[in-house]
């Protein structure tokens, strides 16, 4: 198996950066997420060389939604980093870790007004997903007596390849403005007293392996940035959104790099704003390609079992990492403490919950394996502790974090009190 540049084998034993993973489950237990800051930033510094090499004007903007972590979001923020948020939750993350304000885009399709004034307080752009939307942010903006900046959220109509629940750009997703509409959404916001249109915006989908999407993504946005500026509209910036994918089926998927990405869009973007006449800086907002990889669960086998087949049964299940269940997702396994070992016998690795689509790996070619081996699921640092749960009543595991020789628990283990912790008792049960 191919494994990233940041995951080695070494005395049969999985290594993470320096650090020994079974050392770690030794230390800290299982179920265990771990991630490396250095591989998040080397990510990071690739697309913003990749992007600026080729463009003077660029902004790089995490889709917080990947992985919420603080630590995760610091590093990033340190690195230059801004975000692009979803509710005002990751709102209050991105600012506690440091980003500016200046630097966020506050996205979404069903904003409440609490969202709306949060941003506008605190001197976030929104991106605006509706004319409804447009003319509530017009009254709360005017009710503050301040303006609102915004962009709107174009729907392209594109359709791409990825699974159809994370393709965000199609014709009859929930996101955006048809792209054919957008010109009389931009005359509306002009027409608002307490609006000042500034950005235009975009997302095609997530886990796109092919860059060409891209490429007619960026080119329907700079025409439409064309008949913009005709109108009168002073953009700012021009946000192409994220969803660059990675190789979770490590030899055989292709692997798309930020280099690769920049090369194929950029030309694109900036042959089209400086035929518009102007010099809008390029927003891009990755977030699986800049942490999916970086994280690995560590899991250990309570037991095996054979019946129709082999069942390696673990501690970590869809609670903690919900993919494979909701996209039928496949993550790449192997066994941390005999990661070297020959691979002779096939098994599904299942977890704890009580549900028959809790299988995290099916049919695998595994070294036979016993209670008490720990099993490494890879490119967990997307969408999964951020989409995990309490499910059966389970406490969420611990996350690590490592930077080079370096290493701390980012987020605690949660424990049986933290279950109840948020629960209260109705007063005719006291």
């Amino acid at each position: 198996m191919r494994l990233p540049p940041h995951l080695s084998i070494k005395n049969g034993h999985l290594y993470i950066g320096v650090h020994d993973s079974v050392t770690l489950v030794q230390r800290y237990g299982t179920p265990l997420y771990v991630t490396n800051e250095d591989r998040i930033c080397e990510l990071f510094r690739d697309y913003q060389e990749a992007l600026s090499s080729r463009y003077p004007h660029v902004q790089v903007l995490y889709a917080a939604k990947a992985n919420g972590n603080l630590a995760i979001m610091r590093a990033l923020a340190q690195a230059g980093a801004g975000a692009d948020v979803f509710s005002s939750g990751e709102l209050h993350l991105a600012l506690a870790a440091g980003m500016p304000a200046g630097k966020l885009l506050f996205n979404g399709s069903s904003k409440s007004p609490d969202d709306l004034r949060l941003a506008f307080k605190k001197n976030v752009k929104v991106s605006v997903d509706s004319i409804d939307e447009l003319h509530q942010l017009d009254e709360a903006a005017r009710s503050a007596g301040t303006v609102a900046k915004i962009a709107f959220r174009v729907n392209p109509a594109l359709d791409v390849p990825t699974h159809p629940k994370i393709a965000t750009g199609l014709a009859g997703s929930k996101f955006g403005i048809p792209h054919q509409q957008i010109p009389a959404a931009y005359r509306e916001a002009l027409d608002c007293d307490h609006i000042r249109p500034v950005g235009l915006h975009c997302h095609i989908g997530s886990q796109i392996l092919d860059t060409e999407p891209f490429a007619h993504a960026a080119d329907m946005m700079v025409r439409i940035a064309k008949e913009l500026t005709e109108m009168g509209v002073s953009l700012e910036f021009i946000d192409l959104g994220g969803g660059l994918g990675i190789p979770y089926h490590h030899d055989t998927d292709p692997a798309p790099t930020p280099e690769g990405y920049a090369a194929k869009v950029v030309p694109v973007f900036r042959a089209g704003v400086e035929a518009c006449g102007i010099t809008p800086e390029l927003w891009v907002e990755p977030g699986r390609s800049l942490v999916a990889d970086s994280t690995v669960l560590l899991t250990r086998v309570n037991s095996t079992k054979k019946t129709h087949k082999r069942f390696a049964n673990v501690d970590a299940g869809f609670n903690l990492l919900i993919r494979p269940a909701m996209y039928d997702a496949y993550h790449e396994v192997l066994v941390a403490n005999k990661a070297d070992a020959v691979a002779r016998t096939t098994y599904t690795v299942t977890g704890p919950i009580c549900e028959s689509g809790d299988i995290l790996a099916a049919d695998r070619n595994l070294p036979e394996l016993a209670a008490g081996d720990n099993i490494a699921v890879l490119d967990t640092g997307a969408y999964g502790y951020a989409m995990s749960s309490q499910y059966n009543g389970r406490p969420r595991c611990p996350e690590l974090i490592i930077k080079g020789t370096q290493v701390a628990l980012m987020r605690r283990a949660e424990t049986l009190d933290d279950i109840t912790g948020t629960m209260q008792r109705p007063p005719w049960q006291r």
